[in-house]
């Protein structure tokens, strides 16, 4: 079966696997493209035969809104890591921020952080991180079709975006605050879309275990 499940936030995307693989009492469990465990919303899980599905799941386009939090940036780009560095924050406007953001559409290419689960000659970059090895990544092509600025204060920055396999949300908040002239760094993100399936329809892991034991008593 194909699971669309509302990961919560502190989880990794793994930690809903092992859940779920011990809700159902199923060896074969796979999700459709990591979250970060600082991140909530839509995770897919595969389960059984339909884990072969997933494939083509993560190759669809995804939906989020995020946060930025301007003047300081951390090392992991998100609210996992500590603040490395601190720069004023120019007077905004909705048009300069507009601007900024609608400058990111089409396609461009983005090197993956250091802080994330892909990997380089076998290794997660992540834990060459924690050890303060630095690794050469190769950009990746990606694509941001659509961006929306949703709210903005002297501090932050919120906004929608709808993007391609492989995009990273918290690389994408660090370049928009480099070009409004400051650092800045994800302090939430949110998935709400990954192909057809919609945060709306997602279930928490408490509800898809309470419906999973009423279904199999």
């Amino acid at each position: 079966m194909i699971l669309n499940i509302h990961k919560p936030i502190g989880w990794t995307s793994f930690d809903v696997v092992k859940k779920i693989r011990w809700i159902i009492k199923e060896k074969k469990v796979g999700h459709g493209g990591t979250l970060d465990p600082f991140a909530e919303g839509v995770l897919i899980i595969g389960t059984g035969q339909d884990t072969k599905k997933l494939t083509s799941i993560t190759t669809e386009d995804k939906s989020y809104t995020a946060i930025i939090k301007l003047g300081e940036i951390t090392n992991t780009l998100d609210t996992e890591g500590e603040i490395i560095e601190t720069q004023l924050v120019p007077e905004l406007s909705q048009v300069t921020i507009e601007n900024v953001l609608n400058s990111f559409l089409g396609s461009s290419f983005q090197t993956p952080p250091m802080y994330s689960a892909k990997k380089v000659n076998g290794q997660r970059l992540y834990k060459l991180a924690r050890k303060n090895i630095e690794v050469k990544r190769e950009p990746v092509e990606i694509q941001i079709k659509h961006i929306n600025l949703d709210d903005f204060t002297e501090s932050t920055v919120t906004f929608s975006v709808i993007c391609s396999k492989g995009t990273y949300i918290r690389v994408l908040g660090k370049e928009i605050a480099e070009k409004l002239k400051t650092v800045g760094y994800l302090i939430s993100l949110i998935r709400t879309q990954v192909g057809g399936y919609s945060i709306d329809e997602s279930q928490s892991i408490q509800e898809f275990e309470t419906s999973w034991k009423l279904s199999t008593n």
